[in-house]
Order: C-alpha cells, then structure tokens, then sequence
C-alpha cells in the first residue's frame, strides 16, 4: 500500500474542502466529493481525484466506492463529513423538515458506513471517522433538528465501536464546535426556506439571533479554522489505535465539561443564554 487512501464527502467548502487538499499535499490519496457537479468540477481542477457524490443515493455511493476500489484497490478510510444545519424551534419544523435533516446527517452516513465496511471487512483494516458536534453533546434552542440528527450519530458511532471490537476497523467521532465555513451562512438558507418565521411566535428573537447576529458574525473568540479538525484528522489516520472521541475547539471542550459535571438545571440555564 503505496498511499493511505480516503474518502471525504462534504468537500465543497469548509471543513471537508480545506482536509481534502491538506492531505493531498501531504501524501494521501484523497477522494474528495461532493453532490454538486459545479463543486467536482472545481475540486477537479484544483488536482484532486473528485466524485459527484449524493450521501442519499444508496446506488451512487456504490458506484463511487467500485471506482475508488477499481482505482486504488483498497480504502483505508472514510470521513463523513457531509451534513448541514437546519435551524428553527422544533414547534416551527414540519416532520418532513426534519425527515430532510435525518436524510443526509444521519441515513447517509449511515449507508455511506454500511458499504464501507463491506471493503473494511474484506481487506482487514481502516479507520471510519464520523464528524459528529459539539451540539451531539448538548442542544441549543433553535437547533433542535440539528441537534437531534447528531445525537443519533452519537448513538450510532457508541454501538458501532463495540461491534468492531476485536478487528482492525476503528470509529472515531469527532465533535466540532464553531469554525469558520459557510455553515451558517447554508443554515440561515435552510431557515428561510423551510421555516415560516414571520407568523411564528419565537419572530422577534429568530429575528436578532438567526437573521442579523449569525448571518453577520462570521467570526468570534470561539470560532477557529478548520485546522483545529485537521489535526486530529491526521491523528486517526497514523494513529496505530485512534481514540474514540476527539474535541475540536475550546467550545466543546468547555460545554462537554459542562455537561459531565453540573446539574441539568443549572446546564439548562447556561445554555438558554447562548
């Protein structure tokens, strides 16, 4: 095995985008993609092998995992990455909403998961890293399907470590706090789109908390770049035993302290201020 090999899903901006070419210039065998065929284009010319990618298409991600087997023979790793924010109070967020949330955040991962470990099992080894949030260890108001869809993955990850015991397949979850990317500028698209906040009862505060701070702020003391990701990315990959769980950013260190240590109570207070 000449490269260790991965596939990343969720590459068009962000987070995935700035793992893929880190670890191209660094000597891995990157398989970027994305479900936009403008993004594979770009990440084409960019000189990195791409593939139009869509987490809910179960044949697509067979078709794509051939080629990369047909391609490179083997897949060490997986990072999937995709997902997206879908804000608004859970008494505004239609069912169907929710199920759209469910669909990539959690039943594409999953599936993306499934198919991979038929590779995995066949070939002996790899690594499967699920990027999970700081908000799949506490919730926020507002985040409530986000929320949700990550917690699932938290449930997912916990059960699937213990079923790979014993092999040389390891899961690792990652909870990321906030980092600079277009999520929240996608999430506030996705508010606009699917929640009709201008009869709703929470008007005023989506107003000033989802409209005008979070679409303005792109920046604050607990927001980082994506290499505080990057770095324990690199960790699970030349890590002979990867750890279960890693933190990125100071917000998820602090909040995930938080949550072992103070009542629910008190929790709660701290987290309606946020």
């Amino acid at each position: 095995m000449s490269k260790k090999s991965i596939l990343i899903t969720g590459c068009s901006s962000g987070i995935g985008y700035d793992t893929a070419h880190y670890l191209h210039k660094n000597g891995y065998k990157v398989y970027a993609s994305a479900r936009d065929s403008k993004d594979v284009e770009r990440l084409r010319a960019e000189g990195l092998d791409a593939y139009l990618l869509d987490v809910t298409n179960a044949q697509n991600i067979k078709e794509v995992l051939d080629l990369i087997i047909k391609d490179q023979g083997e897949l060490f790793a997986l990072f999937n990455n995709a997902g997206f924010g879908q804000p608004g109070a859970l008494e505004d967020i239609r069912t169907s909403v929710l199920k759209e949330q469910f669909e990539t955040n959690f039943f594409g991962l999953h599936e993306l998961t499934y198919q991979t470990l038929k590779i995995m099992r066949a070939q002996g080894y790899g690594r499967i890293i699920q990027h999970s949030s700081v908000l799949g260890i506490i919730s926020l108001r507002f985040r409530g399907a986000y929320n949700a869809s990550k917690y699932a993955i938290e449930g997912l990850c916990d059960t699937l470590r213990l079923e790979l015991m014993g092999t040389n397949i390891y899961v690792s979850t990652i909870n990321t706090g906030p980092i600079k990317s277009d999520f929240r500028k996608n999430a506030t698209k996705m508010f606009k789109k699917n929640v009709d906040f201008t009869s709703s009862i929470y008007k005023s505060e989506y107003e000033a908390e989802l409209l005008e701070r979070k679409e303005s702020k792109d920046s604050d003391f607990f927001t980082k770049q994506s290499d505080e990701v990057i770095k324990n990315i690199v960790h699970i990959l030349k890590s002979k035993i990867p750890k279960p769980r890693y933190y990125n950013t100071q917000a998820t260190y602090i909040l995930g302290g938080f949550k072992r240590v103070l009542p629910t109570k008190v929790l709660d207070m701290i987290l309606r201020k946020i």
